[in-house]
């Protein structure tokens, strides 16, 4: 209980800290303060600008010192509450010495500068210009150029998060917290391009307190105190630009802090090794310092010692760095060998057929290598698990081998045996995918996206910021393959789907419903027409994880119809919600296109047989035309592009426009009683 009440008092004083310190600054400038004090204050000043500097320069990630903005106000604001405390103490005091400020302000304006008030100006001015012109004015501009590019990339940056998640990389926890640190970066951004105004009105703020406090203080000096002229200049002169060096020393140290935290990359890393590593990793930079320092070194006139012992210096760090041994060993993996002949053939010999297969070239292997947990593995497994949750059935393995026919950077996906889809990637490099809106270009190794068939390069790792904040969604190999693969298996569910997994589903089933499956099969349909009318739902992307309504619908309706074709009809009006929830989210209307009215009596004549024969190749085709148009549009407007039809035209509809991904046909009995249809356009 003690150590609960000591925690207590301790989380409570620290909470305290800023209030009171913000009340002292108060008083400060209302306060007279005597010499002691002002001492004590301008000490603490240059401990906690010194404090700050090492925390930006040793913390791992800017967003890990997302405080720094607020902190940067307070001690401004602190600084310049001692910049008034100390005016009125020389103004007030200075005719008696160069010792009326306090020690500090005097050891500033005598011992640094030599008692000199010509050099003390000269180096004032000197500071002035580094902090105002140089730091403060460089590290600004990078503020507002990284707030806003920051903030442009921001819908680069969600879709690279939700592109992972759909290719089952990170959940949805790892998604929801690099959501949020995308957010907390955009508001450490901006905040620092505002925060770095402060630091430039300080700038500002010193040389304004520096011409008053000279001017004020001749004035003082001369009228009121009876001081010479000389007197004057040398004591107020001397006192003011030992105020002002005691705070433009805080204000440079606080300035670099600033410039070290918006010049640093968002990814954590330790910033003096990382520039140990960058700027001497290669021994070639040190041997030709060397050589031109050397050269120098033995220039008549020139200080020779100095040049050539640092030229022996970068000699010898190249040396050094050179005789360390390099891992440059490719990774190899080692394939079983093929024996030459077989005793004897039989049944054993034929292998069975993978019904999911990956097939990649030599230098995709280290991605594929179990022994060493290769990056694709693991996407791979992420995608069958996010299709099983998604689509309802266990989603088969995926056989990977390794194929010499291919090329080396080429991979092929293929099931039952039959290829369906293949593309190239680049171990070595990452995609840069064009959502539709970037904001520049970038330079790359320009390619096409083999998941969806957009635009995109391959691009460095070092280019992967710059293609983000252009708006670039920028993915590694392993999740390019990943992506690729799960969208051919979601557009070709219902082939992975069969009789095996019809009845693990029922089997399921009857742990919970034992009577619905046994009423169900084989008493009122066959286990080969349920696993036909699941196909069907899977084919037209509708998840079969409701089993238990399929099932129920099927044993209502499986009495009437035994075709799969009417049952699944049936079944869809039963999932009618799932279906469009999936279509349209959650929103309270649902925008539909639907035919017009003559149209769809054409339509109707010619498909009473249940076929299309009997209609003109010419209306189907501007018919398919008119729909791709419309569904682009909806598209491009953000919503959902639906096809509402009468309920005998929508299974022919359906196939007819299954090469439009993003077009979904729907019957009139499948919408809920509860959503509301909003009308976008009649095709004629």
């Amino acid at each position: 209980m003690a150590t609960a009440k000591q925690n207590g008092f301790v989380t409570a004083s620290r909470g305290l800290g800023v209030p009171i310190l913000l009340l002292v600054m108060l008083a400060m400038m209302m306060v007279p303060l005597p010499p002691l004090a002002l001492d004590t204050l301008f000490t603490f000043n240059i401990a906690l600008s010194i404090a700050i500097l090492l925390t930006a320069i040793y913390v791992a990630r800017p967003l890990e010192f997302a405080v720094f903005p607020t902190i940067l106000l307070i001690v401004t604001l602190l600084r310049l509450a001692l910049n008034i405390a100390s005016t009125r103490v020389v103004l007030l005091k200075g005719h008696t010495g160069t010792g009326a400020a306090g020690k500090v302000i005097e050891a500033f304006g005598d011992f640094v500068v030599g008692g000199n008030y010509a050099v003390g100006l000269v180096i004032f001015a000197i500071l002035v210009i580094i902090n105002f012109v140089v730091v403060t004015k460089g590290a600004g501009r990078v503020s507002e150029v990284t707030a806003r590019f920051t903030l442009d990339a921001m819908p680069g940056k969600q879709m690279a998060i939700d592109a992972e998640l759909n290719a089952g990389v990170i959940d949805q926890e790892a998604a929801r917290e690099r959501r949020r640190e995308i957010g907390e970066e955009a508001d450490f951004y901006g905040s620092m391009d505002g925060a770095s105004k402060f630091v430039r009105g300080d700038a500002v703020a010193g040389i304004l307190i520096l011409f008053i406090n000279i001017i004020g203080g001749l004035i003082i000096g001369t009228s009121q105190h009876d001081l010479t002229f000389a007197v004057a200049v040398r004591n107020y002169t001397l006192l003011t630009i030992g105020d002002g060096l005691v705070a433009q020393v805080p204000s440079l140290l606080l300035s670099t802090a600033v410039a070290i935290i918006v010049t640093r990359v968002s990814r954590s890393q330790d910033m003096g090794k990382q520039v140990f590593i960058q700027l001497f990793s290669d021994h070639r930079t040190l041997y030709v310092t060397a050589a031109v320092l050397a050269t120098i070194g033995m220039i008549p006139g020139m200080p020779n010692a100095a040049f050539l012992s640092f030229a022996a210096i970068c000699g010898f760090a190249g040396y050094r760095i050179s005789r360390k041994p390099e891992d440059t060993a490719a990774d190899q993996i080692t394939l079983p060998d093929i024996e030459a002949a077989a005793p004897e053939i039989g049944w054993q010999d034929v292998d069975p057929l993978d019904m999911i297969g990956l097939e990649v070239g030599y230098r995709l292997i280290p991605l594929v290598d179990k022994q060493r947990d290769g990056a694709l593995v693991v996407r791979i497994k992420g995608v069958r698990r996010k299709l099983t949750e998604e689509l309802g059935f266990l989603v088969p393995a995926v056989h990977i081998r390794d194929n010499l026919d291919l090329a080396p950077n080429a991979y092929r996906i293929s099931l039952a045996g039959v290829p369906i889809g293949e593309g190239e990637i680049h171990v070595d490099k990452e995609l840069a995918i064009n959502p539709g809106q970037v904001f520049g270009t970038i330079n790359g190794l320009q390619t096409t996206d083999p998941a969806f068939g957009l635009e995109a390069y391959w691009i460095d790792a070092p280019q992967r910021e710059e293609a983000q904040l252009l708006g670039f969604t920028v993915v590694d190999p392993a999740t390019v393959v990943a992506t690729h693969l799960s969208q051919v298996l979601q557009d070709n569910a219902n082939e992975l789907f069969g009789h095996e997994e019809t009845q693990q589903l029922l089997e399921r089933l009857a742990v919970s419903a034992p009577k619905l499956v046994e009423e169900l099969t084989p008493k009122i349909l066959p286990t080969s027409v349920i696993a036909r009318v699941l196909q069907n739902l899977l084919e037209e992307r509708v998840p079969i994880r409701n089993i238990r309504k399929i099932a129920e619908t099927l044993a209502e309706q499986g009495t009437k119809s035994q075709d799969p074709d009417v049952l699944s009809a049936r079944v869809r009006v039963a999932l009618g919600r799932t279906i469009v929830q999936n279509v349209a989210g959650m929103r309270a209307e649902l925008p539909v296109l639907t035919l017009d009215p003559e149209l769809e009596r054409i339509l109707n004549e010619s498909t009473q047989e249940g076929s299309s024969q009997g209609l003109e190749p010419g209306i189907v085709e501007r018919l398919h035309e008119t729909l791709t148009e419309k569904a682009q549009k909806q598209e491009i407007t953000g919503e959902p592009a639906v096809l509402l039809v009468a309920p005998n035209l929508r299974p022919w509809l359906a196939r007819m426009m299954r090469g439009v991904r993003n077009l979904s046909v729907l019957a009139y009995d499948e919408i809920p009683d509860e959503k509301r249809i909003q009308m976008v356009a009649a095709v004629g």
